[in-house]
Order: C-alpha cells, then sequence, then structure tokens
C-alpha cells in the first residue's frame, strides 16, 4: 500500500510542476504580445556568449593580375602603328606617281620571295625563312595599296582628264592646210552678267557676228569653254545663226588641275603648229599657242575682235610652218597693236626701196 502511495505522489508532484512551467510560458507570450514596446531582455549568459565568439575571417582576395594595362598598352601600339601607316600612304601619295612607287616597292618584293640556297647552313635558312616571313605583311600591304591607287586614280580620271584623247574627229584631207582658230565663249565671244532686277543675261560683243563670219573663211573655228554643256550648246545657237562655229566643247574636254579647268590642246587631234587659241594665258596647258585677248566686260567702246581680223587673215593666207613661233615674237605683247605697226614699218620700207630703185635708174 506504501509503494502506491508513493506512486501517486510523486505523479501529482510532476503534473504539477509542468501545469506551473506552461502557465509561466504562456504568461510570457501573453505579455510580450501585450506590450510590443517592451522587448525579451537576454539573459546574461547569452551576451557573455555572444561577446566571447571570435568573428568570421574575412575572405582572402587574390591579388588582380593587370589586365588592362597590356590591353591598353597594345591598343595604343595598334593605333600608332594604323596612324603612322596610313600617313606614310598619304606622303607616298602626295611625293611619288604609282609607278614610282612601284618601282621602289622591288626590293620589298624581292625580300619577301627571298630563297636561301641549297649550300646555306640551317641556321641561315631558319634566318631566311624568318625574313622572309616577316617582310610578307609589309609586301602584302603594299600591293593592297597600289591596287586600292590605281582603281581610286581610274575613277579621277573620269572627272580630271578630258572625255577622249581626240576630241574632234579627224580633219578632211583636202583640209590639212587649214588652221584651226580655238575661241573661249565667255568674256570673249560674249558676256554673261546677272543682276537683281532682271536676273541673269548674256551680251554679245560688238563686232561678233563680222568677226566670225569673214574668218570662217579661212579657219576651222571651234568654241572652248570651261562652262556646261547645258549652257554652250543654247548659247551658241543664238550667237552662231549662220552656223560659222564647226564644233563646241564644253566642260567635260578640258582638264582639271589644282583646282581650275584647264583647255587642253593637245586632245584636239590637230597639229599644234597650225592651232591659234584665243584664251587667257593661264587657263591653258599650251600658252605658246595663246593670242591674248582682252576680257569683256560690257565696254561700249570694244574694238578687240575687229582689231584681230587683220593679224588673223595674214597668218591664215600666208601659212607659216609653226604658228608657235610666229606667236613667240610677239613676247605677250597686243598683237593686234603689234602687227599694225609692223605693217607701217614694212610698207614704209617698201616705200624705201622702191624710191631708192627709182633713183638708181635715174
Amino acid at each position: 500500500m506504501s509503494s502506491i502511495v508513493l506512486r501517486s505522489r510523486t505523479i501529482s508532484n510532476n503534473f504539477s510542476s509542468k501545469s506551473f512551467s506552461q502557465r509561466g510560458l504562456c504568461s510570457g507570450v501573453v505579455s510580450s504580445s501585450s506590450d510590443p514596446s517592451k522587448g525579451t531582455i537576454p539573459s546574461s549568459q547569452s551576451i557573455l556568449s555572444d561577446q566571447s565568439t571570435p568573428p568570421p575571417p574575412a575572405p582572402k582576395v587574390a591579388p588582380q593580375v593587370s589586365g588592362g594595362k597590356i590591353w591598353s598598352f597594345v591598343k595604343y601600339g595598334l593605333i600608332a602603328g594604323v596612324t603612322g601607316t596610313t600617313g606614310y600612304a598619304g606622303y607616298l601619295s602626295y611625293k611619288c606617281s604609282c609607278e614610282e612607287v612601284d618601282h621602289k616597292a622591288k626590293a620589298l618584293r624581292a625580300a619577301a620571295s627571298y630563297a636561301p640556297s641549297e649550300d646555306a647552313s640551317a641556321i641561315d635558312k631558319y634566318g631566311g625563312l624568318l625574313y622572309s616571313a616577316a617582310m610578307t605583311v609589309p609586301a602584302k600591304a603594299l600591293e593592297s595599296y597600289l591596287d586600292l591607287r590605281r582603281l581610286v586614280e581610274e575613277h579621277l580620271l573620269e572627272y580630271t582628264e578630258p572625255t577622249s584623247d581626240k576630241l574632234l574627229p579627224d580633219l578632211h584631207p583636202l583640209e590639212q592646210h587649214v588652221f584651226t582658230l580655238v575661241l573661249d565663249l565667255n568674256e570673249t565671244l560674249l558676256y554673261t552678267d546677272w543682276k537683281r532686277e532682271r536676273g541673269w543675261c548674256t551680251f554679245k560683243r560688238p563686232g561678233v557676228d563680222a568677226f566670225l563670219e569673214h574668218l570662217a573663211k579661212f579657219y576651222e573655228i571651234v568654241v572652248y569653254s570651261d562652262q556646261m554643256n547645258m549652257y554652250v550648246d543654247p548659247v551658241c545657237e543664238r550667237l552662231d545663226t549662220n552656223h560659222c562655229i564647226r564644233y563646241r566643247l564644253s566642260r567635260g574636254a578640258t582638264k582639271y588641275q589644282d583646282g581650275k579647268h584647264y583647255r587642253d590642246l593637245s586632245k584636239l587631234n590637230r597639229d599644234p603648229t597650225k592651232i591659234l587659241s584665243a584664251h587667257a594665258f593661264d587657263s591653258s596647258l599650251q600658252p605658246e599657242n595663246c593670242v591674248p585677248i582682252k576680257p569683256y566686260k560690257l565696254e561700249t567702246d570694244d574694238t578687240a575682235l575687229l582689231d584681230l581680223i587683220p593679224f588673223l587673215e595674214y597668218v591664215a593666207r600666208n601659212s607659216p610652218a609653226d604658228i608657235r613661233q610666229v606667236l613667240q615674237s610677239y613676247e605677250r605683247k597686243d598683237i593686234a597693236k603689234e602687227f599694225l605697226e609692223r605693217s607701217k614699218e614694212y610698207q614704209r620700207r617698201v616705200q624705201e626701196q622702191k624710191q631708192q630703185g627709182r633713183l638708181w635708174r635715174l
């Protein structure tokens, strides 16, 4: 009986302690939930335990390799190489012609195609192969430069050179003795002016009709202008109603050089000893064939064309062997005035000779 009583007492004590602990826990939860401003107070043992634990060690950072410096060095090296190559190519394009560059590139091509002899040692053969391999890249680059330059120059020739090497058709066999008179259009035969009140207007030079009609009997007259054909053709049709002008050449027949259009008389398919060009000296590539004429600027008393008729008729009638020597004798003077003075001097000498002949007979 006693043992039974003891077991019942121990069971009741255990039950009472469990219920007390459950009540304490429930009261702690309720108090914490009912007053949220009051936090839970940690125990001193937990604080000491937190302070006693050491902080975790910082992770070790591996040293970085300086790849950025290497890349920047390579980048700037490539930029410097491309800039130097471009500058040298520009210098060659400005200083040397394509044929001169091709001639200078023979040594580089020979170095790229180096072949060691059979008697050479292994070291010499290996060194020769390395040298040939090193020269192959510059040789290929130079070949590419020459190909590109030839292509560009071929396209530029379409705009800088005359449209043909023979701008005029072959002269008739019965007219081989005829001289060719090349005339400019603007400021030689006419003048084009623009004003706000009336716009564009074209004025004929005084005496132009008589000049063309008379010299068409002796010369093959060609208009050679640096204007566009859309301007030259309609103006010549209204100017030359009697069809004294045989051929018209416009800007496409000129040579573009140093920012200016030049008349190239060598492309006319005519004998240069029989060409007279009434142009300014600075607008022709053959100034030895030029007959200087005063530019027309709407002067009412202009007689430059009519004054040239005696000289041009004299040349056509006498047919000198080389007109360039005749023009050189005038030394770029006013040919009309100089020819008039020479004609008067010649007539004076003839009169003197006649008088001397009469005196001798007497």
